[in-house]
């Protein structure tokens, strides 16, 4: 449970920026004190997590860190993101588990893959027609 929990946290910091810890905290189910005991167990593992206290203060990562998909070309997102329409998937009980990995998958590609992959998401619907 805790590498997922791990995950999740640098997920969410990378997708919302700065939390405050009770926030985040609530958002993974946990106590306060797992979120920063995490905190720390993301910083010995070389991502670059910090706390910065007062009002407008929470739990961030360094502006420009991502995580990567290693080797994953610009073509090979876009095409990630031309999917058939979540029809077929619903049916089949998949339709949550599809969008979920998508976000996912979007949040750990580079910002430049990201934008492309948005784009061709929005531009291209592929619908099975019957023969």
């Amino acid at each position: 449970m805790r590498p997922d929990r791990l995950l999740s946290m640098l997920l969410l910091r990378q997708t919302h920026g700065t939390m405050a810890a009770p926030r985040l905290a609530a958002e993974l189910e946990v106590s306060v004190r797992t979120v920063y005991r995490d905190m720390e167990s993301l910083s010995s593992a070389g991502v670059p997590v910090y706390a910065e206290r007062g009002r407008n203060g929470g739990i961030s990562i360094l502006p420009d860190f991502r995580t990567d998909i290693s080797g994953m070309t610009p073509e090979e997102a876009q095409a990630l993101f031309v999917l058939l329409d979540d029809t077929a998937h619903t049916a089949l009980g998949f339709g949550e588990s599809l969008r979920s990995a998508l976000r996912k998958l979007m949040t750990a590609l580079p910002t430049s893959h990201r934008d492309q992959a948005t784009r061709v998401s929005q531009w291209i619907l592929v619908h099975p027609s019957p023969r």
